[in-house]
């Protein structure tokens, strides 16, 4: 199995579109490499299906126009947790006073649901982790790399001419352009879009 950030890009879009299997209104996922070396304390810090399971709420929130999150996405409420529940994530605890209901965990009927990807993905996750921790500083990883990634920044709303959204580090959508699968246009942040205007 090859190591490289494009393998587990595919990975990472396999397991989306299994979760879009069982729950057919999420949007598809714009940029799946967007995903690998972003961290977020309000979301898990590590990457696994059970925080992409999590950015699967967050995107059917979205289709469905939904404001699941307040302070700058920090703060995950209870609408948040309704759409978790639905989709087998569960939050046994209070809130948390700054993330809310952020730390979900799956629940046994989803880790039954989703065993084969689950599976799966921590093996891409496994062989990348072990591919990027034998870089040394002799090793060329790329203009990531040399330019910093995209941390873990607060994601925003990018919006395309179909009126279809994705929430995105703006680092993230500078690196290159995040394309619809709908209509095929780039995916805009509309402050910038204000400010060019």
């Amino acid at each position: 199995m090859s190591t490289t950030p494009p393998v587990l890009a595919a990975e990472l879009a396999q397991a989306w579109a299994d979760i879009q299997r069982h729950h057919p209104e999420l949007p598809d996922l714009a940029a799946p490499e967007s995903l690998i070396g972003e961290s977020s304390s309000a979301c898990g810090a590590e990457l696994s299906f059970e925080r992409l399971l999590h950015e699967a709420v967050h995107g059917i929130a979205a289709a469905r126009g939904v404001r699941d999150t307040s302070r700058a996405g920090r703060y995950h409420n209870r609408r948040f947790l309704a759409i978790a529940e639905e989709m087998g994530l569960d939050h046994v605890e209070e809130p948390h006073p700054s993330s809310g209901f952020s730390l979900v965990a799956l629940n046994p009927e989803a880790k039954r649901r989703y065993r084969p990807t689950i599976e799966r993905l921590q093996r891409a996750l496994k062989a990348h982790t072990v591919a990027t921790a034998s870089d040394t500083k002799r090793s060329f990883r790329g203009p990531a790399a040399r330019h910093g990634s995209s941390g873990g920044g607060v994601r925003v709303k990018a919006v395309c001419d179909c009126g279809r959204n994705v929430r995105v580090v703006p680092s993230v959508l500078a690196q290159a352009p995040i394309v619809c699968g709908g209509c095929g246009k780039p995916f805009r942040i509309p402050e910038a879009v204000g400010a060019a205007s």
